[in-house]
């Protein structure tokens, strides 16, 4: 539960300027801009609110937009200001919005709530970035002026009326979503996939979070503390109660976020993937015996080490697989050893057995030879007077 200190109104335009005249004024500049670029390529705006410029620093897309024109996985995309310096930022095509470099464009170019960006997308990787100042004449206004020379000049004499443009021209916020949201060419406003939160410090994405800043592991002092940060989004709502609470209690067990140091970039989904499957071997773990099948060991080990290779510090559950295979390799060996020690014992009690039978024929053929051998001589000469007796 967030604190109560932390807990503030939620943004709208409106509140981050003076009057309706200074949001009018900025809004009417940025799509004097919007206009003046080329209508090839689309292009669309983005009021500056809190979460933009400060804390969790995401920029959320509008999903029609990035369907219509944005590449279908996660890829960099380079935002190029006006002075052609480059900055290469993630974007996340799950949940259509610009996460890592966002943050540092942000900083580098001092955008302050407020603020107008105009970005023209000049190919699927790459937008050209057009930024108004809410507070007042800037740079951009200089470069404004020569744009808009440039394509009068490029123009036809019958084409010239665009560049005659009335200046009264403004955008109508008539409502909410239109006044937050980006204005596009291509993309009808109400096809919005943000939602915005302003300065509380997240937004809320599908049920994930932008996280306002990273917490160690000692700042989490109870369960309601306890929040799983991925690039940057708090994905708890990616898991059921128990095995948060169950993937608290083993990051509890080393005093740290188990996923802490896993590869910059994987998908939530993965990630939470990788947690969920972490806890329910760590369950099994606990739950196994001595007679558990030795291939299940052997596939927890090879789930528990391709994370590892993802950078899960599991080496506790894989350190405690490692001495549990080794106590079931050895009651596995005690009774096999047992078992050929009962064979080979009645193997030996049959050899006994077979060897007393040839004892005692031995000891018979020794006594009737003895009493045949004292007649030998006598029955020779027996033979003879038989052999040579008269008919």
């Amino acid at each position: 539960m967030m604190p109560e200190s932390h807990k503030r109104k939620r943004a709208t335009v409106e509140s981050l300027y003076d009057t309706s005249q200074a949001q009018s004024s900025v809004l009417e500049r940025a799509q004097e801009v919007e206009v003046s670029l080329d209508p090839k390529f689309p292009s669309l705006l983005k009021v500056m609110l809190p979460s933009h410029v400060t804390g969790g620093f995401w920029l959320g897309l509008p999903k029609k937009f990035c369907c219509e024109h944005l590449p279908k996985q996660d890829i960099m995309i380079a935002l190029e200001d006006e002075n052609g310096e480059e900055f290469e930022t993630k974007y996340l095509a799950d949940k259509v919005g610009l996460s890592g470099g966002w943050r540092g464009f942000s900083i580098s170019h001092k955008l302050l709530e407020g603020d107008v960006i105009v970005f023209h997308l000049v190919n699927p990787s790459k937008f050209k970035v057009y930024i108004v100042r809410s507070n007042g004449l800037d740079e951009l206004d200089g470069a404004l002026g020569l744009m808009r020379l440039d394509a009068c000049k490029k123009m036809d004499t019958g084409d010239t009326f665009a560049c005659e443009r009335e200046e009264s021209e403004t955008l109508e916020p008539n409502s909410e979503d239109n006044a937050i949201a980006f204005i596009t060419k291509s993309c009808p406003i109400s096809d919005q996939s943000e939602s915005e939160s302003g300065d509380v410090g997240f937004e809320v994405l599908d049920g994930l979070r932008l996280s306002e800043s990273a917490v160690t592991f000692e700042e989490v002092k109870c369960m309601d503390d306890f929040n799983i940060l991925v690039n940057g989004l708090i994905i708890n709502s990616e898991f059921s109660k128990y095995i948060l609470n169950k993937y608290y209690e083993l990051c509890c067990s080393q005093n740290s976020f188990l996923h802490e140091h896993l590869l910059e970039g994987l998908n939530c989904k993965l990630v939470a993937g990788v947690i969920s499957e972490t806890v329910n071997i760590a369950d099994a773990i606990r739950a196994c015996d001595i007679t558990t099948p030795e291939g299940n060991f052997s596939t927890w080990d090879q789930t528990l080490k391709a994370f590892q290779g993802l950078g899960m510090n599991i080496g506790f559950l894989l350190a405690r697989l490692d001495q549990l295979v080794s106590l079931a390799s050895k009651s596995k060996r005690f009774k096999e050893a047992r078992l050929e020690k009962d064979q080979a014992e009645e193997e030996m009690r049959s050899l006994e057995a077979k060897l007393l039978e040839v004892k005692e024929a031995v000891n018979r053929l020794e006594s009737e030879i003895e009493t045949l051998n004292t007649s030998s001589e006598n029955l020779g000469v027996m033979f003879q007077d038989v052999a040579k007796a008269s008919w």
